[in-house]
């Protein structure tokens, strides 16, 4: 209840623990104190605690601006980089003071001049106002774990394991490292978290070097990192505090024993001032502070199947890798000179005809057969009657193709510029029987249904081209409309 202590132990005046308190002084008090002397004490109060402190007021040290020379520092923590309550000397004695949490930590100094009779100090331990509704801290379960070797691994997961204490229960646990004599203890971190981070009145890590007393306390981690850790004794202790809401906590720490070189026997040289057993090299883990002893470790790989192979395995296997590579190659060449020859033949007997219908489908137009009156408006027969329409334009819009003109031709068309051409070729030959000024004079509008094979889209039916059949005689007119009932025929 009362871990409590002070260094150089024996030289630094009276120390007394009670387990509610206690009381220390300096040297040779109420004498004078002996010249070049320092002496920490520090003090350590149970979970959910703090300490009150007290100077009696038979109380001189020299003086001195700003406490330079002999004086007394008191800080808020149980390390000398704690913060700094207060450095007291004179003939005044200091004035009450009270810790923050659970430590105190007082270094008393003297140098080689001017003595006085130093100090008296007291202490008492009060709750702590942080945890004052959760009342008293209940007694904690006894959870202590003996470790050695030369390696071994420290897990907080042992606490649950072992069935030291519950998981709703606050556990204040200590691992015991014991190396053999003349040897140290090197720590190596390699999983860390504090649930309440930052929080060190709730949980954290300590590390002591020679005993879990306060004052052999090394390192103390609450926050988010953890720090590898050289001891420079044969024991080392490792602590875990974690209230209720804490026990989510956890570590995992890598203790390696070594002593200092020479390395004797079959020793390790670490290269960091280190000589460990010879069984942690190429072990997989890294016990020097160094990886040296994972190093260059390909040759103490373990065998595999590659290793246990003998001539005649790799005879066989290098056989038939070489048939399998000799098969492959064959067909490679089979499979480059086949489709060419099939190509070649193909070329030959390849007609771009027969692709162009397949290709093309074809596209249909679908247009009337008008007649243009006479200039005395007579009508002319329909020799078309199939054809006929009353109205000028295509039936049925999807009828005519796209509205862009195919700019490929075709093979079937009747353009009507051609059949004009035919017509005028024709009229040379026909010979009116009677004059050109009785003769009706006809102008016909023929709309083909024109059989397209573009790809592109059909033309729209042009219904302006325009056929003038000119003059013509009965003879004459039958055969124009011969010729184009022929061309509408072929058309169609």
């Amino acid at each position: 209840k009362n871990n409590s202590g002070v260094t150089p132990a024996g030289l630094c005046g009276t120390w007394v623990k009670e387990p509610d308190g206690g009381l220390f002084t300096s040297p040779n008090y109420p004498e004078k104190y002996p010249p070049d002397r320092e002496c920490i004490y520090i003090i350590e109060a149970s979970p959910r605690q703090c300490i009150d402190l007290y100077f009696d007021e038979k109380y001189a040290i020299e003086p001195s601006w700003e406490c330079k020379f002999d004086h007394i520092e008191v800080r808020d923590g149980p390390f000398s980089f704690s913060p700094i309550i207060g450095r007291y000397c004179g003939q005044e004695s200091p004035t009450y003071v009270k810790s923050s949490g659970r430590y105190l930590w007082i270094k008393f100094v003297a140098d080689g001049e001017l003595e006085a009779i130093g100090f008296s100090a007291w202490y008492n331990f009060t709750q702590d106002p942080d945890f004052k509704d959760l009342g008293v801290q209940p007694p904690l379960p006894i959870c202590e774990f003996e470790m050695s070797g030369p390696e071994g691994i420290v897990e907080s997961v042992m606490v649950t394991k072992e069935g030291k204490a519950l998981q709703t229960e606050a556990v204040d646990c200590r691992w015991y490292i014991r190396a053999p004599p003349g040897s140290k203890i090197y720590l190596r971190f390699l999983d860390y978290e504090m649930q309440n981070s930052n929080e060190c009145k709730r949980n954290f890590v300590a590390v002591y070097d020679g005993s879990s007393s306060v004052e052999h306390l090394k390192n103390k981690f609450c926050s988010t990192v953890a720090n590898d850790v050289m001891l420079l004794t044969s024991l080392g202790v490792i602590r875990m505090w974690a209230d209720e809401t804490s026990r989510r906590s956890r570590f995992r720490i890598l203790f390696t024993t070594f002593h200092e070189p020479p390395c004797e026997g079959d020793s390790f040289f670490c290269h960091g001032n280190m000589c460990i057993n010879h069984t942690l090299v190429c072990n997989g883990i890294q016990n020097c502070v160094y990886p040296w002893d994972e190093n260059g470790c390909k040759e103490k790989r373990k065998a595999t199947i590659l290793d246990s192979l003998d001539n005649t395995n790799v005879t066989i296997i290098g056989v038939t890798c070489g048939v399998v590579i000799i098969l492959l190659t064959v067909s490679i060449i089979i499979q480059i000179k086949q489709p060419r020859k099939k190509y070649i033949i193909r070329r030959d007997e390849f007609d771009p005809a027969l692709l162009h219908e397949a290709f093309e489908p074809p596209e249909y137009e679908l247009c009337t057969l008008r007649q243009a009156t006479s200039c005395d408006g007579d009508v002319l027969s329909e020799d078309f009657p199939k054809l006929q329409r009353t109205s000028s334009k295509c039936i049925h819009g999807h009828h005519c193709g796209s509205q862009v003109s195919s700019t490929r031709g075709s093979r079937s068309d009747l353009s009507l510029r051609d059949a004009a051409a035919i017509l005028s070729d024709m009229e040379p030959t026909i010979q009116p029987p009677f004059p050109l000024q009785a003769t009706p004079t006809g102008r016909r509008n023929i709309l083909v249904m024109k059989h397209s094979y573009s790809h592109d889209g059909a033309e729209e039916c042009d219904l302006d081209d325009e056929l003038y059949d000119g003059p013509t005689t009965s003879r004459g007119r039958a055969a124009v409309d011969r010729t184009v009932h022929r061309s509408v025929s072929n058309d169609f």
